[in-house]
């Protein structure tokens, strides 16, 4: 199978090239130019597989011989070692509870699966490859996790100062070796864009070699999709009609599940839920796509003002407007409402929810409500381990959170990073400098 850009002014590339490059050579996102649709059987039967051989499938799907399917096969198997299970909240809600792998998010689907497929594919590399990542906070963590200490790779942090959490930012910030953590003086978008900018400037892809583990990596968008099936099989009654509402930022997540429903998973709805960062709600409502810096809330990893997968998005719809509104819905939430839905939640079902899934939680009660839906299966991602927020949650619930102990050792090390300003020519340097 080839990928094609966005942009559509590059030529087609493999698999292979399509996840060392991470963008494409005109600036655009990689995307199949089919996908492949699963049969009915396949998706009536479900059951019948474990969550492993579902991402397998999903996988060889889009890779096809490009790693033979027993190294494909080997390499799920080590990247998704943990589950994502549904908890139920209510008759028609359930948490699709994504925070077992070991960072705590729901980024260690990609990033984990993204590392051993670019090991495995830069083997014979004779060039270091230099992972560019922007992060709003939980990426950083699950790739510098997945890429640590692998031979032949450097990996390059690039998160907003003063605008992660606390043990976020010592996640990002407290290992070595070959990662390195690059604090910018400004937002997720001004991080997005240095590394945007990088991939574009000639001088630096003829010395370096350069790839990107964000969600506009194919290699780390692809997995986000396996879960989506997964959350579908533990559904008792799958008759009802399915809405996911997935709280979005950059629209990796969101992406995920379109192309798992492009596969052929029986979605009805998605909600885009997101926080008062709210451009795609209001090109939803205008058709008016207007970028905007991006602004500090609660759920930090949706503080976008220029989420990437968008144009992704606009592709898997063809630019149609009403497509896109048929299959999607977006709400916007501010910090006050998300703090009140956490409190809501736990004083109803003793269910501690962090401030992303919170959004989440509002998004689906607000298109149910509106559209006076009374019987359906509700799916809201659950993104992080609420321990992660432990200050917001502790100020929200009047309790003490409890940090897992995998969580908490890093609170123990040492900071290190880089102060760097937003300015392209201040990073262009410092890559420079570092080789």
């Amino acid at each position: 199978m080839n990928y094609y850009s966005t942009n559509k002014k590059s030529k087609k590339v493999s698999f292979k090239d399509a996840v060392i490059k991470g963008i494409a050579d005109d600036g655009g996102l990689f995307l199949p130019e089919y996908f492949p649709v699963f049969p009915e059987k396949f998706v009536n039967e479900i059951n019948e597989f474990s969550f492993q051989e579902i991402s397998y499938k999903i996988a060889a799907s889009f890779i096809e011989d490009e790693i033979p399917s027993s190294i494909l096969n080997a390499i799920i198997e080590r990247a998704i070692n943990f589950d994502a299970p549904l908890s139920r909240l209510n008759e028609n809600t359930n948490i699709l509870e994504l925070f077992y792998g070991p960072t705590l998010a729901f980024k260690d689907f990609g990033a984990r699966f993204m590392a051993e497929v670019l090991s495995y594919f830069s083997k014979e590399s004779k060039q270091d490859i230099n992972i560019l990542v922007a992060t709003s906070g939980d990426t950083g963590s699950a790739v510098s996790n997945g890429f640590f200490d692998m031979e032949g790779i450097k990996v390059y942090l690039l998160y907003p100062s003063k605008k992660v959490s606390h043990i976020q930012e010592m996640q990002l910030t407290t290992l070595d070796r070959n990662i390195t953590a690059l604090e910018v003086e400004g937002t997720f978008d001004d991080c997005q864009k240095l590394v945007k900018q990088a991939f574009l400037d000639s001088e630096i892809t003829r010395n370096l070699f350069l790839s990107s583990a964000n969600s506009i990596n194919i290699a780390r968008l692809l997995p986000q999709s396996f879960y989506y099936f997964n959350a579908y099989k533990q559904l008792k009654d799958k008759k009802k009609p399915l809405i996911f509402s997935v709280p979005s930022g950059n629209f990796g997540n969101l992406t995920g599940g379109l192309i798992a429903k492009k596969m052929g998973l029986p979605v009805d709805k998605f909600i885009a839920a997101v926080n008062i960062n709210d451009v795609f709600p209001v090109y939803l409502n205008t058709g008016k796509f207007i970028p905007k810096p991006s602004i500090k809330t609660i759920s930090n990893a949706m503080d976008v003002g220029n989420p990437s997968n968008f144009h992704r998005i606009l592709d898997l719809y063809n630019n149609n407007l009403d497509k896109l509104n048929n299959e999607i819905t977006s709400y916007s939430f501010s910090d006050l409402q998300t703090k009140k839905a956490i409190k809501e939640i736990y004083n109803k079902s003793n269910y501690l929810i962090d401030p992303h899934g919170a959004v989440g939680y509002l998004a689906l009660e607000e298109y149910i409500t509106k559209n006076h839906i009374e019987s359906f299966n509700g799916i809201i991602l659950e993104t992080a381990h609420p321990s992660k927020f432990a200050d917001i949650m502790e100020e929200v619930v009047n309790e003490n959170i409890q940090i897992p102990a995998r969580l908490a050792k890093c609170l123990h090390k040492e900071k290190k990073s880089t102060k760097i300003s937003k300015e392209y020519d201040d990073f262009k340097n410092y890559l420079i400098n570092q080789q």
